[in-house]
């Protein structure tokens, strides 16, 4: 009975090493890859830049006298009728765009008119006494004092009466402030009042922008700053308007900014058809830039998503082991590009060979064979 065991245990033995652990899994066939060298670059760079667009001129406008909106400017709608000027709408200078209440403000110049009124009939009247003083005073009819009186009566009016003049000034210009005007013909980017609101002092009830010349604003490293004078002509180009557009430069920083090292530069562009809108985004070309120090650089298409599914980038270099060539995953953190060429400031050494075609293919780890 033991030996039929053994025979069976055997058997059984014989057959899982025959049928299933007997064979090796086949080999996986090497992936054909292309490869390139990763190398140093020292060449130039085209000195392209991404700009903002801005507008020549942009006002706040904002409340100086307190109350609540009793009236905002009414434009005709493009659906009819009228409606509030809001973004968009252009306006002329002087043009009146909303109004606080203003019976407070003229119940306080009649009540500085009042006061003013008073004011002169006093001075008026200490004027007489005045001169009645010194009529008396030339006759030896007038002790000292009394004179002495008389005097600071007259000035203690004048001065009364013009307190009373600065605070009519005062109220007229309180007054005249309870109406926002535009300063200047412009569009309206923006309206933050309608009636009913409460306007503080300092309340932003409009912004106002004059887009007839817009400024292009970009940094530029010191290594370029040779390249860029005032009054120099500039090209640039949007990615939303066909053409191109022309303009002159016409500020550059004197001092870098701390956290960015480079120097701002605006160019000042005309726009009369209104085509440029704040907040576009304008590529201009500096021409050729020299780099300060070689880089290590890789061709674009060696770049890939690493497999772990991180937000960040890899690529895949050959190496040997056992004898086989083997891609094997990098993570690099990358540079500028070049032309076809892309910096990559960690991950690769100059010399290493990447995969240039065929990494989307390939798995870490993975024999690969090199197209020759």
């Amino acid at each position: 009975m033991n030996r039929r065991r053994q025979a069976v245990g055997a058997l059984v033995i014989l057959l899982w090493l025959t049928g299933c652990g007997g064979k090796k899994p086949p080999e996986k066939t090497p992936v054909p890859v292309t490869v390139s060298v990763a190398e140093l670059y020292s060449g130039g760079t085209n000195a392209r830049y991404s700009a903002s667009i801005v507008a020549n001129v942009q006002v706040s406008l904002a409340f100086k006298s307190a109350g609540y909106v009793t009236e905002v400017l009414q434009v005709r709608s493009p659906a009819g009728g009228t409606r509030y000027v809001d973004q968009g709408d252009w306006v002329k200078k002087g043009t009146v765009l909303a109004t606080v209440r203003e019976d407070d403000y003229r119940n306080t110049l009649q009540q500085a008119e009042g006061q003013l009124n008073q004011a002169q009939a006093a001075t008026l009247n200490a004027q007489q006494n005045f001169a009645r003083a010194q009529a008396l005073m030339d006759a030896n009819a007038l002790t000292q004092p009394d004179y002495d009186s008389a005097k600071a009566q007259l000035d203690s009016t004048s001065g009364s009466v013009k307190t009373a003049e600065g605070a009519v000034k005062n109220a007229k210009q309180a007054l005249t402030d309870c109406r926002l005007a535009a300063p200047m013909d412009s569009w309206v980017a923006n309206r933050n009042v309608d009636v009913g609101d409460f306007a503080a002092t300092g309340t932003v009830g409009f912004t106002l922008v004059d887009t007839r010349l817009v400024k292009a604003v970009f940094g530029v490293p010191d290594t370029l700053l040779g390249k860029v004078q005032l009054g120099q002509k500039q090209r640039m180009t949007t990615g939303a308007l066909p053409r191109a557009f022309e303009g002159r430069i016409t500020a550059i920083s004197p001092a870098a900014d701390p956290k960015s090292r480079s120097f701002q530069v605006e160019v000042t562009i005309p726009n009369p058809r209104n085509e440029l809108k704040s907040g576009m985004i304008a590529t201009l070309d500096l021409g050729q830039g020299k780099l300060e120090r070689a880089v290590t650089v890789v061709p674009l298409s060696a770049i890939v998503s690493p497999s772990n599914g991180m937000k960040t980038f890899a690529v895949y270099v050959v190496v040997s082991e056992a004898g086989h060539d083997v891609a094997r995953q990098r993570l690099v953190e990358l540079g500028d590009t070049y032309g076809n060429r892309v910096a990559v400031t960690q991950g690769v050494t100059v010399g290493e060979r990447v995969i240039s075609n065929g990494g989307t293919y390939v798995i870490d780890g993975q024999a690969v064979q090199i197209a020759r």
